[in-house]
């Protein structure tokens, strides 16, 4: 994300007086770092969680152990429940969540490395996307929170 975004992005939570929480998987505290770029993000951005593992999905987001074993930590039902779980346990205004392949290895002919699913939670509404990219792994990772960011900006 450009330095001019991040500001305009900033500048809409800080204005708007919304605060997020986020749950990160493949993108490691990518997303969390692009928050914390900025002086006085502490205004909004409350929490974040690296869940990275499954166990780890399921013990702090509460993601059923039979929901990642049916559909895989790299779905949408699992992002979707990251982002509604990370924003009811913060009390946030949005749940913003990243789940995915980010390569060299992990993928196969069903979700290919560079499979993303985005999720996003508001008080009374979900959404999640699925995105699939190319390039290396730190490519991806940008990629993917290029696309959370976006996603949360347009929400505001």
């Amino acid at each position: 994300m450009n330095r001019k975004t991040l500001n305009q992005l900033h500048l809409k939570l800080l204005r708007t007086k919304k605060t997020v929480a986020i749950a990160e998987s493949c993108t490691g505290g990518l997303l969390s770092s692009y928050f914390t770029k900025l002086p006085g993000a502490s205004a909004y951005f409350i929490f974040a969680a690296i869940t990275y593992s499954n166990k780890s999905k399921e013990k702090f987001l509460n993601i059923p152990a039979k929901t990642i074993a049916k559909y895989g930590a790299v779905s949408s039902q699992v992002a979707t429940l990251m982002a509604k779980n990370i924003r009811k346990k913060t009390n946030a205004d949005f749940g913003l969540s990243i789940t995915g392949i980010a390569g060299p290895t992990g993928g196969d002919s069903n979700k290919p490395t560079g499979t993303v699913f985005i999720g996003l939670a508001k008080k009374n509404k979900t959404l999640c996307r699925l995105f699939l990219f190319s390039g290396q792994r730190a490519t991806i990772r940008k990629q993917s929170v290029q696309k959370a960011l976006n996603l949360l900006s347009a929400q505001i």
